[in-house]
């Protein structure tokens, strides 16, 4: 199988510790993250994702809105330099451990954090990143 995901999920993934808006929506990121750290491959998605399913549901969910779109335009463009591979709806990637480790580098040092501004989990992936990803499902 195959994980889709937006752009900006890659970025949240480095500092994702079993926070959420709901519990279904963390036990499906707790799922993914596991998929994920076990060498599932990773499609691109414009638009919402399989993190994003639970959520889905609910009136006016905000995974629809500009800013969550913007979001996934600016984080595409740091991991893409980054990793200097394109990062665009429909690219099949596979993030590595070596991956992870230069994204995790970059996001502590603030070098690939544009798409967070404004969100309203900053602090916490703040906090997490400051503590070596103490407790982040995805595994370095």
């Amino acid at each position: 199988m195959t994980v889709r995901l937006r752009a900006h999920h890659l970025l949240c993934l480095l500092t994702y510790v079993g926070e959420g808006y709901s519990r279904a929506f963390t036990a499906n990121y707790d799922v993914i993250a596991k998929r994920i750290a076990a060498g599932e491959d990773i499609r691109i998605v414009a638009g919402p994702d399989d993190i994003c399913a639970p959520l889905l549901g609910g009136p006016q969910p905000h995974c629809h809105r500009e800013s969550v779109r913007k979001r996934d335009r600016l984080a595409a463009e740091a991991v893409a330099a980054l990793l200097r591979r394109p990062i665009v709806p429909g690219v099949l990637l596979k993030l590595e451990k070596a991956d992870r480790q230069r994204m995790r580098t970059a996001f502590a040092a603030g070098q690939i954090r544009a798409a967070c501004k404004g969100c309203q989990w900053h602090a916490l992936c703040s906090e997490i990143a400051g503590s070596g990803y103490d407790g982040a499902r995805l595994p370095s």
